[in-house]
């Protein structure tokens, strides 16, 4: 709908023939449009109240250094969009799986990354999903013991119009030092902004006609109001980097640093980036994701759910690869995301940048330290993160605040220097098929019921603007709904062709045996 209503501005716009520069109306139906460096730019005037906001942040010069951007790297983004179709369905019609390829640009071994700034070089612990847009929250952040924040305007955000002009505004009050009751820029934790996916899509800006990629209109106006004096004070600009699918996509985004920090006339390689393994096709390519940002990299992260979602993503239709019930039997145990998290170890301190583990998704309760569920909770988020020190993870994410403490406490006891850079991991050899063993387990009738709630929720949550929330403790999100939504078509699916009917077995579990015998 939001889609459609852009359009019909712009149809609108043409109809009535007005001259560039104009502002055709004060109501939110209609857009403005300039002509300035030569491009045509429609931009949807502010939400009601976010006048102050919009002024800031989405002043002409800014505009149209997002438009030049586009203008850049627009047809790289849709052919790397075709790309990604065109691979999907190769695999689909030959039914191969992927593989480890040689690249000849990668056999000198001796390679390493640039070496990362010093507010970097300790990557412990970041508050993870923190969407600027809920100015709450990211005041807390900024207030946080910790070493960065994940300023997300992706999985953790909903990219509503005042959304997004909100939490870029946010982002430029804290880096101007604008917010009261919070440290410096130079003193808070870093800012590791994390612009939307290649999939997203900024409706409400039209250049030459066309609606912009999401992750250029974020990356743009982070960079143009922010990355001075961000450099100016050793603190960025750092960035996420979600969901990219290979070495071609890394490729791709060192090409927009190299252009932008030549535009805003800073130093080569000052932007850093930390790839996000959020992909099993990434998962082939780490060696060539890094290679391809050697100058701008920042490591690599592991990312539990959104790396599950993509094997229904590319290959859900497979019975292979179907996940069983995720919280009992998806975990950073089982062997496909063990493998993969020693992998991402191996590969980074092998070229010596850092490699740090997902994000602990657990709540704690509104009560006391002292109470038995809440030390329960904490207990498990420490036995599970201590397993990825173990493994010599450089640092890690965690959403819940109040579980800093006890993760820095961890650090200083399991590895108290600024990162794990020495830990090698010679011991690992994954292979393809380690990264594609699923793991075992049935469907639950418990499971099934919270795979359905979860994705009502997320579905409540988004239309209310919020890009994720909370259910029995934990945080849910785009990847734990499509997971949820996956695992309830398969059995709605396979009941239907099968004349079989879901009932609840007294051990509440749901298997193709025990399907066949239900009347």
């Amino acid at each position: 709908m939001e889609r459609l209503n852009v359009i019909k501005d712009h149809l609108s716009y043409k109809h009535l023939g007005m001259s560039p520069g104009v502002v055709l109306s004060k109501t939110s139906a209609y857009l403005k449009q300039t002509t300035e460096g030569g491009q045509n730019v429609e931009i949807k005037p502010p939400p009601l109240n976010y006048e102050e906001y919009y002024n800031i942040i989405l002043t002409d010069k800014a505009v149209q250094f997002v438009a030049e951007l586009v203008v850049q790297f627009d047809v790289l983004v849709e052919e790397m969009l075709n790309n990604r179709m065109l691979k999907k369905l190769e695999f689909d019609r030959t039914g191969s799986l992927p593989n480890f390829q040689n690249k000849l640009h990668t056999k000198n071994q001796n390679w390493t990354v640039k070496p990362v700034p010093r507010r970097l070089k300790c990557r412990h612990i970041d508050l993870g999903d923190v969407s600027p847009s809920n100015t709450s929250h990211f005041v807390k952040a900024l207030r946080a013991d910790i070493q960065g924040i994940q300023t997300d305007f992706d999985d953790g955000h909903c990219p509503t119009w005042s959304n997004q002009i909100l939490g870029l505004y946010n982002v430029y009050q804290a880096v101007h030092n604008n917010i009261k009751g919070v440290p410096s820029i130079d003193k808070a934790p870093v800012l590791m902004m994390r612009p939307r996916a290649w999939n997203m899509i900024e409706h409400n800006l039209l250049v030459n006609g066309k609606e912009v990629p999401g992750p250029l209109f974020d990356f743009g106006l982070l960079m143009y109001h922010n990355a001075k004096i961000l450099l100016d004070n050793e603190s960025g600009p750092y960035f996420y980097l979600s969901k990219l699918e290979g070495s071609k996509e890394a490729q791709l985004w060192d090409k927009i640093f190299t252009w932008t920090e030549q535009k805003l006339s800073l130093n080569h390689g000052c932007i850093k980036a930390c790839v996000l393994i959020e992909n099993i096709f990434a998962s082939f390519e780490m060696e060539d994701i890094l290679y391809e940002l050697r100058d701008h990299s920042a490591g690599l992260n592991c990312g539990i759910w959104d790396y599950s979602a993509s094997f229904i993503n590319k290959f859900g239709h497979r019975p292979e690869f179907v996940l069983p019930d995720r919280n009992k039997y998806v975990s950073m145990d089982r062997h496909f995301l063990k493998s993969y998290m020693d992998l991402v170890v191996k590969t980074c301190h092998k070229h010596g940048c850092h490699a740090t583990g997902g994000m602990a998704a657990l709540i704690l309760p509104d009560v006391s330290k002292s109470n038995t569920s809440y030390q329960q909770i904490v207990q498990k988020v420490v036995s599970g993160k201590k397993k990825e020190i173990e493994a010599g993870v450089d640092g890690f994410m965690v959403y819940e605040k109040r579980l800093v403490g006890p993760m820095q406490e961890l650090f200083r006891k399991m590895s108290p220097s600024a990162n794990q850079l020495t830990v090698l991991r010679c011991d690992v050899n994954v292979t393809a098929a380690d990264l594609l063993k699923m793991p075992s387990g049935s469907v639950t009738y418990n499971g099934l019921k919270q795979n359905i709630t979860v994705g009502i929720l997320f579905i409540e949550a988004w239309l209310r603007g919020q890009g994720h929330y909370f259910f029995k403790g934990a945080v849910e999100d785009s990847a734990t709904a499509e997971i949820s939504r996956s695992q309830a078509h398969l059995i709605q699916t396979t009941e239907c062709k099968q004349s079989w009917h879901l009932q609840r077995f007294g051990n509440g579990y749901v298997t193709r045996q025990n399907w066949k015998t239900m009347g």
